[in-house]
This record gives C-alpha cells, structure tokens and sequence, in this order.
C-alpha cells in the first residue's frame, strides 16, 4: 500500500493529466458546441423542451443537466423546460417528444445501445439529438479515454458549456445592444448587436477559454488540496474496513453529485469493488416529507439521524459551504462521531469557520460550474483511493 506521501503525488499526477484530456477534447469540439448552443437556444424560444436520460449511473448526469437548465445558478437566468426521464426513459420519451425538443442521452465511455436506441426513435420525430458518448446524432461525440469517471467528467464540463452558451444566445437575441449578465461569462460580445451565427465563431474561442480556466482551476487544486484529498481518502477506507459506509448528501448540482458518488461506490465500473454508500439526496420523498412538516433545513440532519452508525462518514459536497440544512447534518454528524468530510467551494464558507468537517476539500472558485467540475475530479480520486489508486 502507498504511503500518504506517495498516494498525494498519484492524486496530484492524476488532476493534472486530466487537463490535458479535457483541453485537447474541447480544442476539436468547441465549434460544433458553440453551433449545438445556437440551435438549442432557437428551439427553447419556439417552446422546445430538453429531455435527458441515461442508466444507472449515467442518469445522474441526466439529473443534472435537469436542475441547470430548470434552476439556473446564474440570478435572473430563465428557467428553461427540463425533465430527467431515467426511470423509463423509452415509453416516457414515446409519449413525450414533439419536433422542437432536445434530447440529450448519457452512457458509459463504450456506450450504450438502448440510449442509442432510444435516441434515434426521437430523431425520427425532429428532436435534436446528443448522444453522449455516440456514432451520430446532432451532436455526438466518442469518449476520449475509457476511464469512467474521466469520461463522466468530461461530459460534466460539456452540458455546463451548453447550459451557459445557450444563455448567451438569449441575451445576445433579445438585449441586442446591451448583452447584460452575459458580460462577464463572455466579454468579447460588447455592446454591438451581431447575427447569432456570426457569434458562432467568438463562442467557440471563449469555450476554449473557459475549459482552460478550468484546468487553471484545477492545477491549483492539485497543488494545494492533493495531501489533503489523499488523507481523506485514507481515513475514509479506514472506517470503511471497520463496517462503516459514506453518507452523502448536497443540494441542487451538488445533490447529482452525491448521487453520482453513491453510484460509483455501490454500482462501480468494471474492475472495482463495490462499497457501501447512501446519498440523502437521492431520497425524493423523504426530502420533501421533511421540508413541507419541519423545514428544509432539516431534510439531511433528520434522514441522518435515521441512517448514521458510529463507524459511518458523513460526506457534504456544497459549493458555498454554508447552506444551513449542510451546515445542521454536519453538526449532527459531529454529535455522533462520524468522521466528516467536505467538497466546498469558495472559501469554504460556515463549514470551514466553523470547523465542521475533518477533512475540508475547497476548490478556491465563486463560479459553480467551475467548482463542481473539479469537485467532480475530486471525489472520483477519492473513490479510486479507496481501493485502487494507493496500491503500486
């Protein structure tokens, strides 16, 4: 087994190969998803809807494309029709699509013929198509590595990169002179009014840009955070030897997150164990039990109570660190001696001023794409960690 020294060193290594994945990937396809924007943005405005599906746990990506383009992170975005049809993708999408929707299916790196499938059914009826990885579609494209959570990723960095540049497109449409909160995501555009296709061009460059912030963003991380991420991923697998299990809980993006994380534990790629893990968000029902009879603030600590043994870890991933229903299941976690542990962005927000997690992981960004990507990275070296990426 790796000693600490050595397992940061692999976790540093492996965030920085990562850069040069991603940046080469979105070099090539930046143009073709500056076009998928603009086509997107087009079919919103005449009442297009974007649906998203995938399996196991490709379906969070599906989830997660949902609550961006519904709940937009960015104040005063609008909200857009997006629904997540992973439970029974096929016939839920046979009722549902009309010529003007998006249809966007996730799968492994290898792929997935029953997405496929399903796809081509709603591409026989006029929706646009991403097939996620795929061979064809509107938008395809194959995976650049094999590597699940690599590929995951990616894909992660990709339906953020369309979440933001379709929002360009509205405003670049209706603002004309002015392009407003776009401003800063995309300064190039000024205050000229231009044709949308003749945009087309300057997106591309500026999504070259933001991929390259990312991997800025995420060599900083490497630098700062390995022996941190490394030591975490060591006190975890130690109370996972001893018959615990990782509690996993955020809100939002952060919520897939979670999801995906659980997923990858107890559902894994080919050639890992499977680890016990729970994601509170995952709990649709209780979720909404608890808010509506006692409050948001309580539907992770209250589910917690319910779950928690002495030798579990209790994991939030928060891109502010100070939501309060967070900050009360970490308070929680704490009266009960879980070892805890937290993905933040920011500064850390609450949980690190109030020194809530033993392990606080803080990817030092206020932009929550840009958090949630590395994040992204952060928790998949973790799960490596657990049974794999120590050993040499």
């Amino acid at each position: 087994m790796a000693t600490a020294v050595e397992l940061s060193t692999q976790i540093e290594q492996r965030l920085l190969a990562r850069n040069q994945v991603f940046e080469s990937f979105f070099a090539v396809e930046a143009p073709r998803l500056a076009e998928a924007s603009r086509e997107m943005s087009e079919r919103f405005l005449r009442g297009g809807r974007l649906l998203a599906f995938g399996r196991g746990p490709c379906a969070t990506d599906a989830q997660h494309v949902s609550v961006e383009f519904v709940h937009p992170v960015i104040v005063g975005k609008r909200a857009l029709p997006a629904l997540d049809l992973s439970c029974a993708f096929e016939p839920w999408l046979h009722t549902l699509v009309q010529a003007n929707d998006m249809v966007m299916g996730f799968g492994p790196p290898e792929g997935d013929p029953e997405v496929w499938a399903a796809l081509d059914a709603a591409n026989q009826r006029q929706a646009m198509t991403f097939a996620l990885p795929g061979l064809e579609g509107s938008y395809f494209c194959n995976a650049p590595a094999l590597d699940s959570f690599l590929h995951q990723e990616l894909i992660e960095i990709l339906y953020h990169t369309l979440w933001e540049t379709v929002h360009v497109f509205f405003e670049h449409r209706e603002l004309g002179h002015d392009v407003g909160e776009a401003g800063f995501l995309y300064p190039f555009l000024g205050k000229k009014k231009q044709q949308t296709f003749d945009v087309v061009a300057e997106v591309a460059a500026s999504i070259r840009m933001k991929v390259h912030d990312d991997a800025l963003l995420r060599a900083q991380v490497a630098a700062e955070q390995a022996e941190q991420i490394g030591s975490a991923a060591i006190a975890i697998r130690q109370r996972i030897e001893r018959g615990g299990k990782l509690i996993i809980f955020g809100n939002g993006g952060s919520a897939t997150d979670a999801n995906d994380w659980a997923m990858d534990c107890f559902m894994p790629p080919a050639g890992y164990q499977p680890i016990p893990a729970v994601s509170l968000s995952m709990e649709p029902a209780n979720i909404s039990a608890i808010a509506n009879d006692v409050g948001t603030e309580l539907i992770f600590q209250r589910q917690l109570i319910a779950q928690a043994r002495p030798e579990d870890v209790a994991v939030a991933i928060s891109t502010s660190g100070g939501s309060k229903n967070i900050v009360m299941a970490l308070e929680e976690a704490r009266k009960r001696n879980l070892l805890t542990v937290a993905l933040l962005g920011y500064d850390g927000g609450e949980v690190v001023r109030r020194r809530l997690a033993d392990f606080p992981l803080i990817v030092p960004c206020d932009y929550i794409p840009r958090i949630q990507e590395v994040q992204a990275s952060i928790y998949h070296l973790i799960r490596e960690a657990l049974e794999g990426l120590g050993n040499a």
